[in-house]
Parts: structure tokens; C-alpha cells; sequence
């Protein structure tokens, strides 16, 4: 959550370098990849309708759409496709059908989002630094060994965290929106004509004249609004009004008046469509541009990262991904974690997309499907938050959201007619990214299902055990187990092979919930099972970081006092073994089966001391 002693124009300064930097680097490519493949000539009626579409895009889908609309969706002030898709949820839960169909698919939301987490760094990075082609031909041969220099240096530093450097985010995105502006207003003096595309007329001249290519070129303007849904993604760190007024008083003007500053120039010499947004600097402002522009989009990268690194742990808390190692890169922000096996993944992913396509221009072609499909989704979800969940009638319900997702749709349509070109590849990260979560879930279910079939009742356990009571030891025992009320296999392993009990045991179960946070006060639920045994639930929501130490201080007084020398944490360690028939395809048992064993250890997930751990391990079936 945001702090509330940081001032607004503290937070808005923050929100620039954070939430913008995606959308603001989409001034690099957008404006040009309209009229690379030459469907459209660069003539002044062409010119004009497509500024006025890249004008009214920005003002319908960003400034109406995720400004004023979705950024009411927040959860608990918290925003972003995890929050929404809880919130929708929520608002059904009396439907289970429609439940279980809005959370798949928000989970696929959530793989084409890490699609999009590959691309973004790749295309971004890639035009920034083929601005030295501009300053030098011979730079081409270069271009793709340095972007890939400087994409492998980001994802390098990522495990030192962004604490440090995060400080000069904001004034570097700042600069790079004044130079937007600045470049922008230069070229509209010299042609002024321009302005013309603030009328929606131009837009619709356009379309209507040019049916067939205006419908392709949509998916070519719909790249400057790649970024967009970072503006609700990060309402939890910012707040609503700093978002708002940073893309009011500096973001939108500083990107409509570069793009227009671009159509400009075009239109005075028709030869700079090749690369309008360096040719509108003069010769000496052009290497310091290229340095600007690389800080910026490696900016915008990095916050998409860290974007992905909370995502991550969200989806683990939601129980659709296998705990991973996440590792914490600041003592004062428990925000800032570093995911390990993420970061290589996307590693991976991102090198594998500048060396298949190679350009931003080919990069383009594959950008934009998992986004505006992204954006359907987040339309979809919303009107179920404003019908079910606000309460809303029917009509103005669609009348809210049936405009969006008819336009969410028209550009969905455009950019699947690059699926063949390279769409392809975000799309298939997502599938399989899907299947990998979906499988978990399933799996995860399966193995609950088959724990609860063997499972006795831990009340009736506990009163037939200490009618003949084992040996107590000194201490105290805390058992974990995924379902309250039911003898965990350590208890059962601890009694049969050590043939003692400690002196006080506590029986943890931790709930995960789909909302954000779960204050300390709601954190513990504790109840006495008599023999100095104590049932304990502890609540999470998906931002909360689990600390199984540090939530059990929290009910010394009710008759348990913990020492942290004296104890010990129990677990189970479930080996689970694949078998035919039922459950799920042999295939993904087996995918489970795999995930499941090379799932990090609970201990370092729930914080527990590695020197106070012991770990029983039993084999299930599913």
C-alpha cells in the first residue's frame, strides 16, 4: 500500500518511473509500424484519420476505460488482474459454475500477461538502440548484440533489487516525457496542419474510406496502448489520484503531442516514416536521445519484471502455481522480492524473442495479441464486479462496459491477424503457462481429496491417545497441516517412530484468501483442544507475506507461550505417485507429480528456522 506521510507529488513522480514506463516507450515504434509494411501511404487524409485514432484510442481506452472506470474496481485499494479476478469472484460465489469459469479465465489472463512479460523488454530495448542506425548505418550489424548486452545486464542485477536505483526511476521517466513533448511541439509549429486529428471526424474519414486497411492498421495503433493495465496493476503502491494526475498532467500530452510531432514531420518529408520518432532530433541531440531512450525502456522493463516477480507470488498464494524461492532484496519494503526461477524463465523467453525476430519491427507483429486479449478479459471481469458485485441494473451495466469490450474486441480481431506473423509466439507462452497452473490447481485438489478420504478427525484422535498418554517431552510442537481439524502424517510418523508428544502442540492450518490483505487483527484464529493443544488458523491474503513465526506471537497469553529455542516445526512431506485411471490424464498426473517434488521447501515459504525443522515423509497415491 502507498504511504499515506508520502505527498502527492512524491507518489506521482514515483507512479511516472513505475506505471508509465511501458505505455511511454510505445512513442519508439507505434507511429512507425503503421506505415512499415506499406498499406498505408504516407499521404496527409492518412497522416491525420491515424493520428486522430491514436488520439481517441489513448482518450477511449485509457483515459475512460482503466481511468475512470476500472480504477473504481479497486479491492481494498488494491489493483491489478489478481485483485479484479478476486473481486468478480467474489461477486458470483453463489454461482460455482460461473465462479470456477471467471477464475480459469483470469487465469489465463494472468499467462498472457507473463507472454507480454517477454515480449515488452525485447521490443522495447530493441528500438531504443536501433536509433544508433539512425546516427550511423553502420551500426546495424550491432544493434541486436547490444540490446541483447543490456536485456542480460537487467535481468543480472535484478536478484541486488531495485531499492537503490528505484529512487531514479521517476526523474528519468520525467525527462523522457519532457523530451516526448518537446521533440513533438518542435515538428507541429513547423506543421501545424496536424492538429486537425483531435476530431474524431478524421478518425472515422478514415476508416470508412479505407476499410479493409484501416481494420488492419488498428492493430499497429493499438501498440500505444501497450501498458495501459499498468496503470491499475500498481493503484496499490500509488493510489488512484497520483495515477490519474500523472497521466492527465504529463503522460497523455506528452504522448499525443510526440505522436502528432511525428505525423508531422511525415508529412513534411514523406522519406522519415522509416523512423519518425529519431528523425525528428537534430544530429547533435541524437546520441544522448539513444542513451535517454535505453534508460527508458529499460526502465519500463524492469518495472514489468517486478511486475512479474508479485504476480508470481500472488498466484502461489492463490494456489495455482508450486511454491517457488522468493528471496526479499529489501529490509524496509516487503514489496521488493526476487523470484529466481522467473527471472531466468523470462530471461530465456526474452533472448529467445530478439534472436527469432531480430527487429522491432518483426517484434511487432508478435506484440499486441496477448495484451488486447488481456484487455477483453479485464472488460469481461469488470462488468461481473459492476452487475453482481456493486449491485448495478442490467442495462447500465452493459451500457458501462459493452462500449469497451466492443473495442477491446474490434482491436482483438485486428491483432489476430498477426497470430501467423508472430502472434504465435506470445499466445503459445501462454497456453503453456496455462496448463502448467491449471494442472496445479487440479493436481492440487486430487491430492486434498485423497488426503481427506484417509484422513481422522483430530479431536476423536487426540481424547484416544491420551487415554494411555505417550511420553511428554519439554517443548513445544507445532504440526502443519493443509486442512483444520485433521491429524497431520507428522503427528502420526512423530508418535509411531519417537513414541513421544511434547509438552504443548499447536496444529497450524494457513488459509490463503482472494483478497489482498488480512490485517494482524483477523490474522489468527486459535482454539484449545484440551492436554495443552491448541488448533490454529492462520489467514493470508495474496499480498501478505507468510511468517509462521512471527503470526504465532500473537497468541502468547492464551496459554501458550512459544520460546523460540524450545520450538520445533513439523511437517509433512508428501511424495506423490501418478497412477491410471481417474484424476487427471497420465500426462498431467505426471506433470503434477514432477512439480509437486520439485516444489521449494514449505520451510523457507512459510519463514520457518531451518534449525528447528523436522520434515516426515509419506508417498500418495492420486
Amino acid at each position: 500500500m502507498q504511504s499515506s506521510k508520502s505527498s502527492l507529488p512524491a507518489l506521482t513522480l514515483g507512479a511516472l518511473g513505475v506505471v508509465y514506463g511501458d505505455i511511454g516507450t510505445s512513442a519508439l515504434y507505434a507511429f512507425k509500424e503503421v506505415f512499415a509494411h506499406g498499406h498505408v501511404l504516407a499521404t496527409e487524409a492518412n497522416v491525420i484519420g491515424v493520428l486522430s485514432l491514436f488520439f481517441w484510442a489513448l482518450m477511449v481506452v485509457v483515459s475512460l476505460k482503466y481511468v475512470v472506470l476500472i480504477m473504481r474496481a479497486d479491492n481494498e485499494g488494491e489493483g491489478g488482474l489478481m485483485a479484479l479476478l478476486a473481486l468478480a469472484a467474489e461477486s458470483v460465489k453463489d454461482s460455482p459454475r460461473l465462479r470456477r469459469g471467471l477464475l480459469m479465465l483470469g487465469i489465463f489472463g494472468l499467462a498472457l500477461f507473463f507472454g507480454d512479460g517477454v515480449i515488452t523488454p525485447a521490443i522495447s530495448v530493441l528500438s531504443a538502440v536501433e536509433g544508433m542506425e539512425i546516427i550511423t548505418p553502420g551500426a546495424a550489424p550491432y544493434v541486436k548484440p547490444i540490446a541483447l548486452v543490456v536485456l542480460v545486464l537487467l535481468f543480472m542485477v535484478q536478484r541486488r533489487g531495485t531499492g537503490d536505483i528505484g529512487k531514479f526511476f521517476g526523474p528519468i521517466t520525467l525527462l523522457w516525457f519532457a523530451v516526448l513533448a518537446i521533440a513533438g511541439i518542435h515538428q507541429i509549429v513547423r506543421n501545424p496542419v496536424v492538429l486537425w486529428a483531435l476530431s474524431p471526424v478524421y478518425a472515422l474519414q478514415f476508416a470508412f474510406a479505407n476499410l479493409h486497411i484501416a481494420f488492419i492498421t488498428l492493430g499497429a495503433v493499438f501498440l500505444c496502448l501497450t501498458g495501459a493495465e499498468a496503470l491499475y496493476a500498481d493503484m496499490g503502491h500509488f493510489g488512484k489520484n497520483p495515477i490519474r494526475l500523472a497521466w492527465f498532467a504529463v503522460v497523455m500530452p506528452a504522448l499525443v503531442l510526440n505522436y502528432f510531432g511525428q505525423g508531422a514531420l511525415v508529412l513534411l518529408d514523406p522519406t522519415a516514416v522509416e523512423n519518425p520518432f529519431f528523425l525528428m532530433f537534430p544530429d547533435w541531440a541524437l546520441i544522448p536521445t539513444v542513451v535517454l531512450a535505453t534508460a527508458a525502456t529499460v526502465i519500463a522493463s524492469q518495472a514489468l519484471i517486478s511486475g512479474a516477480f508479485s504476480a508470481t507470488k500472488q498466484t502461489i498464494q492463490m494456489g495455482y502455481l508450486p511454491r517457488l524461492t522468493i528471496l526479499h532484496t529489501s529490509v524496509r519494503d516487503t514489496g521488493q522480492i526476487y523470484v529466481p526461477a522467473v527471472n531466468w524463465l523470462l530471461l530465456a523467453g526474452v533472448i529467445a524473442a530478439v534472436l527469432m525476430f531480430g527487429s522491432s519491427d518483426a517484434l511487432a507483429a508478435a506484440y499486441g495479441i496477448s495484451v488486447s486479449l488481456l484487455m477483453v478479459i479485464t472488460t469481461v471481469l469488470t462488468f461481473y464486479v459492476v452487475r453482481y458485485g456493486w449491485g448495478y441494473s442490467l442495462p447500465l451495466c452493459i451500457a458501462a462496459t459493452g462500449f469497451f469490450l466492443l473495442v477491446d474486441t474490434v482491436f482483438l480481431a485486428s491483432n489476430s491477424l498477426k497470430i501467423l506473423q508472430g502472434g504465435w509466439f506470445p499466445l503459445a507462452m501462454a497456453l503453456i503457462l496455462y496448463v502448467v497452473m491449471s494442472t496445479w490447481k487440479d493436481g492440487r485438489r486430487l491430492l486434498a481429496d485423497k488426503q481427506r478420504e484417509s484422513a481422522m478427525d483430530l479431536k476423536e484422535f487426540l481424547d484416544s491417545v491420551f487415554i494411555s498418554p505417550p511420553v511428554r517431552v519439554e517443548g513445544t510442537a507445532v504440526f502443519l497441516t493443509a486442512e483444520a481439524a485433521t491429524v497431520p502424517n507428522a503427528l502420526l510418523h512423530n508418535l509411531k517412530h519417537n513414541k513421544v508428544l511434547h509438552e504443548h502442540n499447536l496444529f497450524v492450518t494457513v488459509h490463503n484468501h482472494p483478497i489482498p490483505w488480512i490485517g494482524m487483527g483477523k490474522r489468527i484464529e486459535v482454539e484449545a483442544l484440551g492436554h495443552k493443544c491448541w488448533q490454529v488458523i492462520i489467514h493470508y491474503g495474496f499480498k501478505n507475506t507468510p511468517d509462521i513465526p512471527k503470526a504465532l506471537q500473537h497468541i502468547r497469553g492464551r496459554g501458550c507461550e512459544l520460546e523460540v529455542m524450545t520450538t520445533s516445526y513439523f511437517l509433512s512431506r508428501d511424495t506423490v505417485i501418478p497412477t491410471l485411471g481417474g484424476g487427471m490424464a497420465p500426462w498431467r498426473e505426471k506433470l503434477f507429480a514432477q512439480m509437486h517434488h520439485n516444489a521449494s521447501a514449505a520451510a523457507d515459504f512459510l519463514r520457518l528456522p531451518n534449525n528447528a525443522v523436522v520434515e516426515l515423509g509419506s508417498k500418495i497415491e492420486i
